[in-house]
């Protein structure tokens, strides 16, 4: 199944199901127009109860040809009436079935105008002839399983494909067969050159990348430029990989001079989350994750970090998701936001020649842009600073990728959930940084 991301998000789904309330919402987080089908049908022609006094024939034609004429735009949410679903078959969306028992649609619908609403039996009867999932290629409950959807993140699926690429690690404690199975270790352009000597499959293939971030950075790599490209499927087994590393498209190698300096913009075809595979995940690997979660919680405004963990997982991964459909190739901005004390974090990376584990540098990052937006630090960053050159440290931060012409950028928060990129007065940002850095 391919992504929606450069696809509308069609919502289809019986009388009731919420696809306007819904849609509304998932163009709020994905920064897309939200189109109502039904809407735009009165708009144009006036109120639907009258259609159908013309009868059904001629307001099923009306319906088509307008979900046709916004299924021709650039890319939005669009939800089409119940009974425009045929329409969603298109190259030109992703169709994700908004799915509603009959109970719950018949007590949402029987007081309302909607014609087909009028008679509990023959509402029942239209339930049961219509079959949405023929045309649908996802189904969801509400926004959050959109989001997720539109990008094919999937937490009870199955995989195929015709290789895996694993790390060893993973691979030993869980394993796993599918296909021609390769190990990867690292994530360097010999790694890459040897995966791809060593790879035996066509360009109709599709690659599963099993492990961590490192894993499936060096795998989506390997995917996009093996003869020009070839699909891709994740399976991140670490809380890095299955709450941001394996979202997003960005693929990478590292290169001696610094880090992710080699890569392309590929998104997988899926991305299949197990949170059982997180059970033998060693606690300073968890602690990586969790200074993600936590960053996710500071841009969404909740503190998603106390969730379970499939809920905690799902959350921050569906609020990747939006974000990324919003800016999929990093031209817009939006994108920037998910750096938030990531400036911090990789100078500190950097100046350590790259000891300090990526979870410890990113929650000192955070720590560093909550004191710089005047917010109150959350008990669960409990950081110490730590030993690295200062100067190496000051001279990485400016080299960030967010700054512009010399002048530092920061992604910083006006408020829990109000993430904003602005400048920042070079001796404030040393100050915070000398802060983190410990005698």
């Amino acid at each position: 199944m391919a992504t929606a991301v450069d696809r509308h998000i069609a919502l289809i789904g019986f009388m009731g199901a919420g696809k306007s309330t819904v849609g509304k919402q998932v163009a709020v987080l994905t920064g897309r127009p939200f189109i109502d089908v039904d809407a735009e049908i009165e708009r144009r022609h006036g109120p639907i109860p009258k259609l159908f006094e013309r009868g059904e024939e001629e307001f099923r034609r009306l319906e088509t040809a307008v979900a046709a004429e916004m299924l021709a735009r650039s890319p939005s949410v669009i939800a089409l009436g119940g009974g425009a679903f045929q329409a969603a078959r298109s190259d030109r969306a992703l169709t994700v079935l908004l799915d509603v028992d009959v109970e719950t649609a018949w007590e949402r619908s029987r007081e309302s105008d909607r014609p087909l609403a009028q008679d509990e039996a023959s509402f029942r009867a239209l339930y049961s002839q219509r079959d949405y999932r023929a045309v649908a290629d996802a189904a969801a409950e509400d926004a959050e399983g959109v989001l997720l959807a539109a990008l094919g993140i999937e937490f009870a699926g199955r995989p195929d494909a015709d290789a895996l690429i694993a790390d060893p690690r993973a691979l030993e404690l869980h394993p796993i067969q599918l296909g021609d199975t390769y190990t990867a270790e690292g994530k360097t352009l010999a790694e890459a050159a040897r995966l791809w000597r060593e790879l035996r499959v066509g360009r109709d293939a599709t690659i599963a990348a099993y492990g961590g971030g490192t894993t499936t950075d060096v795998v989506g790599f390997v995917a996009a430029t093996y003869m020009r490209g070839v699909r891709w499927i994740a399976l991140p087994t670490t809380l890095v990989g299955q709450v941001d590393a394996a979202i997003g498209g960005k693929t990478a190698v590292d290169l001696p001079e610094g880090k992710n300096l080699v890569g392309a913009f590929h998104y997988p075809d899926r991305v299949l989350i197990d949170p059982s595979l997180l059970a033998t995940l060693p606690e300073a690997e968890r602690r990586n994750g969790m200074a993600e979660v936590i960053k996710t919680g500071l841009l969404v405004g909740r503190p998603l970090w106390e969730l379970p963990d499939e809920q905690m997982i799902r959350a921050c991964a569906a609020f990747k998701a939006g974000v990324c459909l919003t800016d999929p190739f990093e031209q817009k901005g939006r994108r920037e936001i998910l750096n938030l004390g990531h400036t911090f974090g990789h100078a500190l990376e950097a100046a350590s020649d790259y000891r300090l584990a990526h979870g410890e540098a990113v929650a000192l990052g955070l720590t560093a842009a909550l004191r710089l937006s005047g917010l109150e630090i959350p008990e669960v960053l409990e950081v110490q600073p730590v030993r690295v050159d200062r100067e190496r440290a000051w001279a990485a931060l400016q080299r960030d990728k967010k700054a512009r012409e010399g002048r530092i950028r920061l992604v910083l928060l006006e408020g829990l959930g109000k993430p904003v990129v602005r400048e920042a007065e070079p001796a404030e940002v040393r100050g915070a940084l000398d802060e983190l850095i410990g005698d």
